[in-house]
């Protein structure tokens, strides 16, 4: 891959992004179009905005892109794509902008699943995002400790794999950035979506997550005030549940269903009779119990690693939009220093949906042969 540059688009759900990435981990750009706004008053994404305003967004976005990693479209050497998984509508925009420039330019097109990117984006360094690897922790009392040392990106396999976004909570061996097996996922809510739910429950503005976070960090508030329940699922079972959680923080805010006020059919009561306080103490509680799930569950893989990838853990990749809550980037860290194994989390910038992870795994895929042509189709669903 020496000297490989390849621009990657990102279209999958509400950020139309373009970056290119030099040699498969030297991001020269990363540009990131976010549509919050136009969703906020929907309380999440509205597939027919996103598709229109990816329409608006992809042109000047990629030349963007281009433009600022100082180079031209002909000093290309591939376009690298997010083909799935996603809302297909959204995939269709920077799929059918991919294959117009692949074809007009007469290089390769590689089709990148989002998700399996997710556990790539640590591994990329670059100035312009702040550099790779975990940041201290950005929120909450103080900064977490150091992480074991950053191993070179060749040293990392095999690893454990973690993927925590608002459609996608999944564990996964990874053998190399393109042979990974999952061996573990949500049965229903995928952790981002239930904290989006939980913060529509408790009465805060889109995007969800990142508001409950920063309202579970208020000074005073008790993660222990409600003793949320923590899917375990069988004893050895490397799924996740989040449905039951979420629906117990609705029964906290609201009352258990019946008759309501005024002998109409409905709750006891809605989340305007919180006071601030209990609001702080629910969203606490609630987020302690759902990374507790995750916590218990990336525990029981680390325990079973050996038995399914047939060679000890060397590292643990961590990747999606759910790792930039401040309480799991904390308790990662302490994974590191209890088990002694190099964590490997995004810095902010590549926590969220990007296209850096998007040409920096389609580099891997080039090097390996595995190219697309312009029959390439959005596909909704994740690979296994």
């Amino acid at each position: 891959m020496h000297n490989t540059l390849i621009l990657g688009i990102e279209s999958s759900c509400d950020e139309t992004a373009a970056s290119v990435v030099r040699d498969g981990c030297e991001i020269l750009s990363s540009v990131i179009a976010s549509q919050h706004e136009l969703h906020s008053e929907y309380a999440g994404v509205v597939p027919e905005i996103a598709s229109r305003a990816h329409v608006e967004a992809i042109v000047p976005i990629v030349q963007r892109a281009v433009r600022e990693a100082g180079l031209t479209l002909d000093d290309l050497d591939a376009i690298a794509v997010g083909h799935r998984p996603g809302l297909v509508g959204s995939l269709l925009i920077g799929i059918s902008a991919a294959k117009g420039l692949a074809w007009s330019l007469g290089v390769p097109i590689i089709g990148v699943d989002h998700v399996h990117a997710h556990l790539y984006a640590g591994l990329l360094k670059s100035s312009c995002t702040g550099g790779a690897g975990f940041p201290a922790r950005e929120s909450g009392p103080g900064k977490a400790p150091p992480l074991a040392e950053r191993p070179r990106p060749h040293d990392c396999f095999p690893a454990l794999g973690l993927v925590v976004s608002g459609g996608h909570t999944s564990l996964y061996i990874v053998r190399s950035p393109i042979d990974l097996t999952r061996i573990g996922a949500t049965i229903d809510d995928a952790l981002g979506e239930a904290f989006d739910k939980a913060a529509t429950i408790l009465g805060l503005s889109h995007p969800g997550g990142p508001n409950l976070d920063r309202l579970a960090a208020t000074e005073g508030a008790d993660d222990r005030a409600v003793q949320f329940p923590i899917a375990r699922l069988s004893k050895d079972s490397l799924d996740m549940s989040f449905s039951g959680l979420k629906t117990s923080l609705l029964y906290a805010v609201r009352g258990t269903p019946g008759r309501g006020p005024h002998g109409k059919q409905g709750y006891e009561r809605t989340e305007a009779d919180l006071t601030d306080k209990r609001r702080c103490d629910l969203a606490a509680s609630f987020q302690r119990a759902a990374i507790e799930a995750v916590m218990l569950k990336l525990g029981r893989a680390l325990d079973q690693f050996e038995t399914h990838a047939g060679a000890p853990c060397r590292a643990v990749l961590a990747g999606g939009g759910v790792t930039a809550n401040s309480l799991l980037r904390a308790r990662l860290e302490g994974v590191a220093q209890e088990r002694g194994l190099p964590v490997i989390v995004p810095p902010m910038e590549l926590c969220v949906d990007n296209a850096a992870m998007i040409a920096g795994l389609g580099a891997c895929l080039l090097a390996a042969g595995r190219t697309a042509d312009l029959t390439l189709a959005p596909v909704p669903t994740t690979a296994c």
